[in-house]
């Protein structure tokens, strides 16, 4: 296993950088209101555009989100608990050298600290990362397999990716040489 970091290939994208939300406004305006749409389905998450990132000092859409874990864990585990999904979500699995120029951060995202997408991030949640001490996580969080059987009870539509942290980059990063893989796969 080496050390990688994971993003959901857009399904439109310019350029051969991935740009985080608020730097696509000016670049592209067009790809930020679409990419910004899934904001405003609900009242709370609409919050997150505003949302102030401690450490980093910055705003939620002037980070990259990185899973720093192979999406196929995910994948298994909605697809073990009988929920439908397509199988053909493309990932970038992206060397974190190609992070290393950026000021980057882990954002632990636990249950027993997240207040929801409305509130601010709790500052013990933020741990800045050197990347020569970065390790890519091996399974998935099991408080995320318990949201994710509760959704499913619900039988509405959820996040993939509660309780999983991510890897906050405030920067560019460059895609051009970076392997494509499916979440299906191993």
């Amino acid at each position: 296993m080496g050390n990688f970091i994971y993003h959901m290939v857009p399904q439109e994208m310019l350029g051969d950088k991935l740009l985080p939300l608020n730097s696509l406004k000016q670049a592209y305006p067009h790809l930020y209101d679409r990419y910004t749409k899934k904001y405003f389905n609900d009242p709370q998450r609409t919050k997150l555009l505003e949302r102030h990132v401690p450490k980093l000092n910055c705003l939620w859409n002037d980070v990259l989100h990185f899973l720093p874990l192979h999406p196929y864990y995910i994948y298994k585990a909605i697809t073990s608990l009988g929920i439908e999904t397509n199988a053909d979500v493309s990932f970038y699995k992206i060397p974190i050298q190609h992070i290393k120029n950026n000021n980057n951060a882990m954002y632990l995202y636990s249950k027993e600290n997240y207040r929801g997408p409305g509130e601010e991030i709790n500052e013990v949640e933020i741990r800045t990362v050197k990347m020569d001490e970065y390790k890519e996580m091996t399974e998935i969080p099991l408080a995320t397999i318990e949201y994710y059987r509760l959704e499913k009870e619900k039988g509405k539509e959820f996040g993939l990716f509660p309780f999983i942290p991510h890897l906050l980059s405030l920067g560019e990063v460059a895609v051009n040489s970076v392997e494509i893989i499916q979440w299906s796969k191993p």
